[in-house]
């Protein structure tokens, strides 16, 4: 089992910054591909980024191609989500997500990740 628990939300106007960590305890960290996903109330839940186990390959949604970076310390156990220039449409819980096997094929879709944190919530003010 891993355990997910992300912080770091909050209200920030547009244009303004936040960074959110997901620490992870339980099984070896380093061997999970980490993501962020994102649900608006009433949507559907969207990949946000992914990194794999390395540190080597990341991947963005197209939303947020040039805001966002993701990165991990696995000497942590942490993931981490720096969100720049922030939109309204940025608004949404953020969840944590922990999978293995990752290609790029699959690394997008919420089905690919075995456990999940309970999300935090960012709120971007127009």
């Amino acid at each position: 089992q891993v355990q997910l628990v992300e912080s770091g939300g909050g209200l920030v106007q547009a244009g303004g910054s936040l960074r959110l960590s997901c620490e992870a305890s339980g099984r070896t960290f380093s061997r999970y591909s980490m993501a962020w996903f994102r649900q608006a109330p009433g949507k559907e839940r969207n990949f946000v980024a992914a990194i794999t186990w390395t540190g080597v390959s990341r991947y963005y949604a197209d939303s947020v191609k040039g805001r966002f970076t993701i990165s991990r310390d696995n000497t942590k156990n942490t993931v981490y989500l720096q969100m720049n220039s922030l939109k309204f449409e940025d608004t949404a819980v953020y969840l944590c997500a922990a999978g293995g096997g990752m290609t790029i094929a699959t690394v997008t879709l919420v089905g690919s990740y075995n456990y999940w944190g309970q999300g935090t919530q960012v709120t971007v003010s127009s």
